[in-house]
């Protein structure tokens, strides 16, 4: 995405993965400062071990707990902000009439749903939200680092194998976990159809396939499908234009995304 964004608007920068293990993260970011990168992102499971390692959170960076883009601010620090909840927001804004004031639920507890969480609790006002954590520990942390943006206490954890009520009555499902990512696209954080229904809708935070084993089968019991793509393309833009300045080319990009899922 980021390449064809740099070549689309003629920069001279170029955008790598670089695989880096748990204990190396402080070593990754020093690299980062001695090399001069224009900055970075962060995914799983970095985007909490990273932010010891900066020297300023952005206010959503810091009210969510998770980092998964690191810039240089206007005063030269290398600081960590979290794209995740606008880019998971965006695709929402068209639904938000019938997901205002409902109850909402996502799988997992982990950085994306702390983006998730922070996004629906400041964007939704939901009557309930509930985490379907398999570590409820986890999501009970969550829930306590979040419970500033909770002012009507209506966030809530359950276990996945007592999530079944939850699922039914939820407005929005939410898979924040990595099940049903490639290559194991038979997983799903959600296996019981019978729970799905026409007035809810999946939305998938898996990008690869682009249509989960979640999105297909919440589709075929009338649920309104959302998949990961459209939240990839709007972190991506929000990180790109802390790197550059610049709106990214998003038309571009999603072309090229969809020459590369089709190829």
């Amino acid at each position: 995405m980021h390449n064809t964004a740099f070549a689309e608007q003629g920069l001279n920068v170029a955008y790598a993965a670089c695989a880096v293990a748990p204990e190396a993260v402080g070593d990754a970011v020093a690299g980062l400062r001695a090399l001069g990168f224009a900055g970075a992102n962060v995914t799983i499971p970095h985007k909490e071990a990273v932010i010891p390692h900066l020297d300023a959170l952005t206010e959503r960076a810091r009210a969510i707990g998770a980092v998964n883009t690191l810039f240089w601010d206007e005063d030269g620090r290398l600081a960590g902000d979290n794209t995740d909840a606008p880019g998971f927001r965006a695709p929402l804004e068209g639904h938000a009439e019938h997901l205002r004031g409902g109850d909402l639920l996502i799988f997992g507890a982990g950085g994306a749903a702390r983006a998730a969480s922070y996004a629906l609790l400041t964007g939704f006002a939901p009557a309930r939200l509930t985490l379907a954590a398999r570590t409820p520990e986890k999501a009970e942390a969550l829930a306590a680092d979040l419970a500033p943006f909770d002012e009507t206490d209506t966030l809530s954890v359950v276990p996945f194998g007592e999530a079944g009520p939850a699922v039914r009555s939820a407005r929005l499902l939410v898979n924040a976990t990595p099940l049903g990512m490639h290559p194991e696209t038979d997983a799903t954080p959600w296996p019981h159809l019978e729970d799905f229904s026409e007035d809810q809708i999946a939305y998938d935070l898996v990008y690869a396939p682009p249509r989960t084993r979640l999105l297909r089968e919440a589709e075929a019991r009338g649920a309104t499908p959302i998949g990961g793509l459209d939240m990839l393309v709007g972190q991506a833009a929000a990180s790109y234009r802390r790197w550059t300045g610049r709106p990214m080319p998003t038309e571009a990009v999603r072309q090229a995304l969809r020459e590369r899922l089709d190829a």
